[in-house]
């Protein structure tokens, strides 16, 4: 199994930290976007939207953060990364998805870029951009977990799921501009609790090679 990634990536954050709670250990190939590696034509061949994660397993090549995430749970069962019941795996899926598909793609780097430099939006209107999104973004989710009595340690009971996946590196990446987080006591107590376990910790940002 062979990872294509790199140590900044939100979504490939989300897809380390669900082979860690695997147990997996894939071949990693950096891919570092700031120096637009992912815009090389041998990438370019394996993933034609140039982003990352790719995941290749055997002749499989998959993209897209959740879609590999749930492909590494129905392979690899043990721990589940989805619960048991239709309506629970809804709710998962549902927090998940307000991050991977409602914040994070429009805050992410070639979004940033694009503004800055095809628009000519200036840095600090650039972060307030960024700010502002996430800040909707998680107030939502706040409000949300806050009020739901199947918020437990985690998004969704007291074992991390997909929800947990996709929050984590999500609030990483809000704090690169200036966010008042503590606003998001829900949010940040279930953070602590995930950053703990090894699964989570180890997937860091800082803690990958390419972050050297």
């Amino acid at each position: 199994m062979k990872l294509y990634n790199y140590f900044r990536s939100s979504a490939a954050y989300r897809v380390r930290i669900a082979l860690n709670m695997k147990g997996i250990k894939p071949e990693n190939v950096f891919v570092h976007l700031q120096k637009s590696e992912q815009l090389a034509a041998g990438y370019l061949q394996i993933n034609p939207q140039g982003l990352v994660p790719t995941l290749v397993d055997g002749d499989e090549v998959i993209t897209q953060s959740l879609a590999i995430i749930e492909y590494l749970d129905e392979t690899h069962p043990v721990p589940p990364l989805l619960p048991a019941t239709p309506a629970e795996r809804a709710r998962v899926r549902s927090i998940a998805l307000a991050i991977a598909c409602d914040i994070h793609p429009i805050d992410n780097l070639r979004v940033l870029k694009y503004l800055t430099g095809v628009l000519k939006v200036s840095e600090e209107q650039k972060n307030a951009w960024y700010a502002h999104w996430v800040r909707e973004g998680l107030s939502a989710l706040e409000t949300r977990l806050a009020a739901d009595a199947r918020t437990g340690r985690c998004c969704h009971g007291d074992s991390p799921t997909l929800a947990d996946i996709c929050l984590i590196p999500q609030l990483a990446n809000a704090r690169r501009v200036t966010l008042d987080l503590a606003v998001f006591p829900t949010l940040l107590r279930i953070e602590e609790a995930c950053n703990a376990l090894p699964a989570f910790a180890d997937a860091a940002p800082a803690r990958q090679p390419d972050a050297a």
